[in-house]
């Protein structure tokens, strides 16, 4: 369903990003993203002059290698279009982001290490909307992974931790399909239909 009709109304800006995940030969896993900015109309810029409309402000590339628990191996970036002609100095400090590991404390760490003047906010933005690309692109091999772990769970009676209280499944929690009473939920994760008390005497 698309939304309301909007208001009479001039376009200025544009932001599109492209977002790509690929499993390679290598068994490796990339995801790559192209982001670009362009305005309707044209404008001075300090370093290149005139920037037309339609004309790239910023066109920017990263690409993310990863394995498949969510490791990054390496990270390139690159910047094609840029506002000054000093940003493209922070595209291989990108670089550092290798052995980071996509899950929670993710947006953290890559502040830590290209976070300020060492990095570029443009694609320190689009990491985020990568790591979920990457999670997507991984989701298959995850996926059957987890059914087979749900499985010897039940099988062994194991839906509890040592301490007696129920396996909390990392997603359980984070939108509304995931929610701990949802039918996708209780699917997902058997053992969630269990009482919350422990069974353990």
């Amino acid at each position: 369903m698309p939304l309301s009709s909007p208001a009479p109304r001039e376009p200025l800006h544009r932001r599109a990003i492209d977002i790509r995940g690929y499993r390679r030969e290598d068994g490796l896993f990339d995801v790559e993203a192209h982001l670009v900015d362009t305005k309707s109309y044209a404008f001075v810029n300090d370093d290149r002059g005139t920037i037309e409309p339609g004309e790239a402000l910023h066109g920017m590339w990263l690409r993310l290698t990863l394995r498949e628990d969510m490791e990054i191996v390496t990270c390139e970036a690159s910047s094609d279009f840029t506002p000054y002609a000093v940003c493209p100095q922070a595209a291989p400090n990108f670089a550092r982001l290798a052995g980071l590991r996509i899950g929670p404390g993710f947006n953290r760490a890559v502040q830590e290490r290209v976070g300020g003047v060492e990095g570029c906010t443009h694609l320190r933005e689009v990491l985020g909307q990568m790591a979920t690309v990457a999670f997507q692109t991984l989701y298959p091999i995850r996926a059957r992974r987890e059914r087979e772990e749900a499985a010897r769970i039940m099988a062994e009676g194991g839906a509890r931790d040592a301490a007696g209280e129920r396996r909390r499944p990392a997603m359980l929690g984070s939108c509304l399909a995931y929610a701990p009473d949802s039918p996708v939920s209780l699917a997902r994760w058997p053992w969630l239909k269990e009482p919350a008390e422990s069974s353990q005497g």
